[in-house]
């Protein structure tokens, strides 16, 4: 029997995919071999040693504290897609927002309470509209820094609008230069995207490279009068920075979904309050997606969409699965294996992979190990956990 603990309210439609039979899920779970969560914080506690691995129902992992579960050996998860579609009609929103004074002729149409006469009211309209005129997002030209889920998604929608869309990722991966349309123009670097844009969006993840990416040396480049959009995280934008911007003429608009106090009651800004992912659809994908990849780790071992881990699918072999976890350092699986040799277990299947300084094992065995065995290979030099799955 497995047991998760929960925090925040995660969809039903992904805790209904644990069969009772092999898990018990609570929120008040104190040994706990799994935790499932949104945007609890996890930095001021104590995680229970029982604790494997960590799902997040989202793409952010701020609230975790990944570093001391890598050293801890428990797996952290995300679910990078299962909001994409959510974040970018949101996106969407904040494009035609932006473009044409809706909000600013809402609020007038709004304050004109003392009018009784819809003729009136009607003409009035007519001509005060012109207060309100904006543009068209068509022919214009999107920036989008960041083309993982997310940016591919915004990209692709961009340009079913008529824009004309650049982009920029040093970070992009093979599987999302895949899914890129080939009409997205490659940029060098972020300050040519800058100049070239009248929008720039953002979706790159909050790690210490990104943090305040945008920032007063960035925005010197930036094209006058342009949108910038972050639907992201607060912290890759430095918003005094963006302010300043904004007073000199430079930036045109700043959209976000991340309010910050010296953002509000400005006229050029329009604030939301982090609703990206917001939508029933959006978090029951991400518990979907959470609670599948954790029972296939807890059940099989595999680990895909870790954010602390290599990824790694063996099918089974038949016999009996063990996995490990070491530093990543030359010579620990060899004698683990010679623990094998010595006690006379034949491996089946084995696989074996590695990211920054943790590695991690899946071993398919013919005998049952035995408690000695195991403890042999918890001894093992730089072995961290061991884990025997039924």
């Amino acid at each position: 029997m497995f047991h998760i603990k929960t925090y925040n309210a995660i969809s039903n439609k992904g805790l209904d995919r644990f069969n009772r039979e092999l898990y018990q899920v609570s929120a008040d779970c104190e040994q706990p071999d799994a935790v499932v969560l949104r945007s609890q914080s996890l930095h001021d506690q104590d995680l229970p040693s029982t604790v494997k691995a960590i799902a997040r129902a989202g793409a952010g992992v701020n609230n975790v504290p990944v570093e001391a579960c890598t050293k801890a050996g428990v797996v952290v998860f995300n679910t990078p897609g299962a909001n994409a579609n959510a974040v970018k009609e949101l996106v969407l929103a904040g494009l035609l927002l932006s473009s044409r004074d809706i909000t600013g002729g809402m609020r007038y149409v709004q304050s004109l309470t003392e009018m009784t006469d819809a003729d009136a009211m009607g003409k009035l309209l007519e001509k005060e509209k012109k207060r309100f005129a904006g543009n068209e997002l068509y022919g214009r030209t999107l920036g989008v820094v960041g083309l993982g889920a997310i940016g591919s998604m915004v990209a692709e929608m961009a340009l079913a609008l008529g824009m004309d869309v650049v982009g920029f990722d040093p970070a992009l991966s093979v599987e999302a230069a895949w899914k890129l349309p080939s009409q997205v123009e490659k940029m060098d670097n972020l300050q040519a995207l800058m100049a070239r844009s009248d929008y720039i969006t953002l979706h790159v993840p909050a790690i210490a490279p990104t943090r305040h990416m945008i920032n007063a040396e960035v925005l010197q480049a930036v094209k006058a009068g342009a949108v910038l959009l972050n639907f992201a995280r607060e912290s890759i934008v430095d918003a005094d920075a963006v302010v300043a911007s904004l007073d000199e003429g430079r930036l045109g608009m700043y959209v976000c979904d991340f309010p910050e106090p010296n953002l509000l009651q400005r006229p050029d800004v329009l604030a939301m309050p982090h609703i990206g992912a917001s939508t029933a659809e959006a978090e029951e994908n991400c518990a979907v997606m959470a609670v599948d990849q954790l029972k296939d780790f807890l059940e099989s071992g595999n680990i895909k969409n870790s954010v602390n881990f290599p990824q790694i699918n063996l099918p089974r072999s038949g016999g009996y699965r063990i996995t490990f976890v070491n530093d990543n350092v030359s010579g620990v699986l060899g004698n683990v294996l010679s623990v094998f040799t010595q006690n006379n277990i034949n491996v089946l299947d084995m696989m074996n992979k590695s990211r920054d300084d943790i590695a991690y094992n899946i071993l398919d065995v013919e005998q049952v190990p035995s408690a000695e065995v195991i403890k042999a290979i918890g001894d093992v030099e730089h072995v961290i956990a061991i884990r025997v799955l039924n």
